[in-house]
């Protein structure tokens, strides 16, 4: 099915106005009767998603945006988040689960976002994800 919703932004790296944007689509996903089990897992998605837009990619530079692209389908939602940094590798991003790097901090986000999400890919300079969450579908 085609769109029901969808918008563009860019922001400021400014972790507030993240919040703003991600405010605004758990809204629409409310509006289009998302499950709560939808939301909560967007909401982890978009929080981590956009912090590390702004705080690792773009460093929390002034002179740097952060672009969201949000679509609502019938079906599914799909999220683009691309901040104007360097990028990085996936493969270089340590596997939080292993023994050594339990007590270290970064990873999890990545490994949340798989987990509560359809699908998550990132391009090629890791400067952008695009995820999908499929809506779920109650008894």
């Amino acid at each position: 099915m085609g769109i029901k919703d969808e918008f563009e932004i860019n922001i400021p790296s400014d972790t507030f106005e993240g919040q703003k944007v991600q405010f605004r689509i758990i809204e629409l996903l409310k509006d289009n009767d998302f499950t709560d089990r939808d939301l909560f897992g967007m909401r982890l998605a978009l929080e981590e998603a956009l912090v590390n837009a702004i705080k690792h990619g773009n460093k929390l530079a002034d002179d740097k945006q952060v672009n969201v692209v949000c679509e609502v389908h019938d079906s599914h939602v799909k999220v683009i988040i691309t901040d104007q940094g360097d990028g990085f590798k996936l493969q270089d991003i340590p596997d939080p689960t292993e023994e050594e790097n339990l007590e270290k901090p970064c990873g999890r986000g990545i490994m949340l976002m798989k987990a509560y999400m359809t699908s998550i890919e990132y391009n090629d300079v890791g400067n952008s994800v695009t995820f999908i969450k499929n809506r779920t579908i109650e008894d």
